[in-house]
């Protein structure tokens, strides 16, 4: 029987969050109404969510009935890790047993992938199919592009990246091509019949080849939720369903969730509007905003505005950019954290100076006790960071500048990868081609032929086996014949010992730095060896990769201390003591390819916002006063002054401390314009006249 008189394990939320983490649960065992929770920057969401996921468990819900999903499956795991903690309070040993039910959490495209394996029959698919990661779509896209020859047109056709790019937005905003070519690829509105066509080839390969891509993952649960049939069956297996950060969810995610609970009972959506900054990626604040009308009645909202973080002077600098915004879920952060310290405004010179400021702050910062690892740079662009990363080399102060290349970007680990894929499944034309590719002797023609022999074939690997040593593969055909028989019946995790075995002499032969590389596929079976067999560690590592390889991430040595760069993107749901933007100036916040429309303006504006909350203690924002622009147009390089970001009109600017650096710097742009620079490179080039 649930024990919902001992609820003291609730007692150290605020009243905002308990609200929703009791929303609906009672011991009636009644599932209670649709729940959207507006949770502001720091106002502890991920604890609100676990908190409920446990006090369902505790009320009596079988885990093995709520559907949680998370942005990353190790979101997911660290959830399921805070839920058991929460629930043992109650449940004491049992509460591991109940977290270990909680089988359904995880990412929308990993719980899709599972869904598409259980009902592939059902829906036309052979449930063995592999899945493309991004480069692997790019590269069978370009297949079917330059088999329809439109590698070969007059005038250039897009690139196969764009192709992809543009494919992926049609699917995944539910958009027609024609409204997607000209909203965000209007340099390719001349070529939307062809691009029809070449989306047809390309679905129809990846269906020869048994091949699904990311989009697929959503697209086709989306599709098999459409059959009522499908969708009850699916969604009555639920009494709850759970999303974390919905605001950077896309029409067809949210297409999926309300097919799966069409009445919203059970239904508890999370996310906050204001932090909305992915539609790059097709995802859309309406979601959120429009989540509670969707239903009847509507959804009730439980808005967390209680900030854990920050200080008071930074969160309302923050609240007034963000009161601008057109559309929103009125909020207005608050705290105890009280402060004198208001967010620093900074005009600066230049970029240079603007770099040179920073290193003495953050030198300064740490000489007062706080690391640098504590310590944050944001930009709205990565090449925003590159005078900044000259001087911080010059000085020889560590950094790491996140995103930097991911794990399976690195060609080397992709290799081991098509290897296990193509053993999997030989129809994976992307998968052999990059194999094949590796073999002395084996150029693209004899790795096509060698593939068209398999695609016609009962028994692809019989076939292949059976098919003559090209010319000049020698011992090497021999080998890679050999190793695809003895990978084609799985015996895991043996395989990727056997799949690296094979591949380290071509490492050898093919990378100078082959010893570095080697210790990543080395951590490759590390990490398989968690997994209990080939087909769901070659999903799973598709779909949430490990951040970067050991060689070329940039990360100093884990004891080391080093300053944060990152994109402000990439430092969403991240927090530091003190916090450094760079260039709070129109044409880099708002972007000048960000201001198009008045919804990307909105966009940018709540990247200020983002940026912003990311700081506890200390906010600089940097103005600089000019730019060096190369290469404008007819102009040549030459400089470009700047103003402060519209996002900071002049009635928000009390809630900052105004200040030039250095002190002799000039007032804002608009008063005296500093002198325009000598141009000694003219003069250099004059003296060889």
């Amino acid at each position: 029987m649930p024990d919902l008189a001992n609820t003291a394990y609730l007692d150290a939320l605020n009243p905002e969050q308990r609200r929703a983490v009791e929303h609906g649960v009672g011991a009636d065992g009644i599932i209670g109404p649709p729940l959207l929770v507006i949770a502001g920057a720091g106002s502890g969401k991920t604890n609100t969510l676990a908190h409920r996921v446990a006090h369902l468990i505790v009320a009596g819900t079988d885990p093995r009935r709520i559907l949680l999903m998370t942005f990353s499956r190790r979101a997911a795991s660290e959830m399921a890790g805070r839920v058991e903690r929460i629930a043992s309070r109650v449940l004491g040993d049992r509460a591991s047993v109940m977290t270990d039910a909680l089988s359904w959490a995880g990412t929308f495209h990993g719980i899709g992938a599972r869904l598409l394996r259980e009902f592939a029959e059902r829906i036309g698919l052979d449930p063995a199919f592999t899945i493309h990661d991004r480069e692997d779509s790019a590269d069978l896209m370009n297949l079917a592009r330059h088999d329809l020859g439109l590698s070969r047109t007059e005038s250039r056709f897009p690139t196969k990246g764009t192709c992809v790019a543009i494919y992926s937005r049609c699917v995944n905003a539910e958009m027609p091509i024609e409204a997607v070519l000209g909203q965000h690829f209007p340099w390719c509105a001349g070529w939307a019949n062809e691009l029809k066509r070449l989306f047809a080839a390309y679905v129809e390969t990846k269906q020869q080849q048994n091949v699904l891509d990311y989009d697929d993952l959503l697209l086709y649960w989306a599709q098999m939720v459409m059959d009522p049939a499908l969708a009850d069956e699916i969604g009555s297996r639920f009494d709850h369903v759970m999303v974390d950060e919905y605001q950077d969810t896309n029409r067809l995610q949210s297409s999926i969730l309300l097919a799966l609970k069409p009445a919203g009972r059970g239904l508890t959506v999370v996310g906050d509007d204001a932090q909305s900054i992915y539609s790059f990626r097709a995802a859309t604040v309406r979601n959120i905003l429009d989540f509670p009308n969707q239903f009847r009645p509507a959804a009730e909202i439980v808005t967390l505005d209680r900030n854990y973080r920050s200080t008071q002077p930074i969160l309302s600098a923050a609240n007034g950019v963000i009161s601008l915004a057109k559309e929103r879920f009125t909020k207005n952060l608050w705290t105890d954290r009280a402060s004198t310290r208001k967010p620093l405004l900074v005009t600066i010179r230049d970029e240079a100076e603007q770099a040179r400021y920073i290193v003495e702050q953050v030198l300064a910062t740490r000489e007062e006790g706080t690391l640098l690892k504590h310590q944050a740079v944001l930009f709205r662009t990565s090449s925003h960071s590159g005078p900044l990363e000259i001087e911080l080399t010059r000085r020889n102060i560590p950094f790491v500048k996140f995103g930097g290349l991911k794990f399976l970007d690195a060609a080397h680990v992709k290799d081991m990868l098509a290897l296990l894929r193509f053993a999997a499944n030989p129809r994976d034309r992307v998968a052999g081609f990059r194999i094949l590719h590796l073999l002395p002797g084996v150029g693209p023609a004899s790795a096509q032929r060698v593939l068209d022999h398999m695609a016609e074939a009962a028994d692809p690997i019989a076939t292949l086996a059976s098919l003559p040593s090209p010319p000049r593969a020698g011992a090497d055909w021999r080998l890679f014949v050999e190793a695809i028989e003895n990978l084609r019946y799985s015996e895991w995790p043996v395989d990727i010992e056997r799949a690296r075995l094979w591949y380290e002499p071509h490492l050898d032969r093919i990378h100078e730095d082959s010893e570095v590389r080697r210790a990543d596929l080395i951590q490759l079976e590390q990490i398989a060896s968690g997994y209990p067999s080939r087909e769901r560690f070659l999903t799973e590592l598709t779909l949430d990769p490990p951040d970067a390889t050991s060689d070329q991430a940039g990360v100093p040595l884990l004891d080391e201390d080093y300053l944060i760069l990152s994109t402000i993107h990439s430092a969403k749901g991240q927090e530091w003591k003190s916090v450094y933007v760079l260039n709070i100036v129109d044409g880099c916040m708002p972007s000048d390819l960000g201001a198009g429309t008045s919804a990307e303006l909105e966009e940018e504006r709540r990247l200020l916002y983002v940026a912003m909350t990311r700081a506890k203690d200390d906010l600089h924002l940097m103005v600089p006063q000019r730019f060096f622009v190369h290469g404008q147009a007819a102009k040549g390089d030459r400089h470009m002054y700047a103003s402060r970001t519209r996002f900071i009109p002049e009635r928000l600017l009390p809630m900052f401390e105004r200040t030039a650096w250095p002190r002799a710097a000039a007032a804002e742009p608009g008063s005296a314009k500093p002198a325009p620079p000598i141009d000694l490179r003219a003069k250099m080039r004059g003296m060889w006249r």
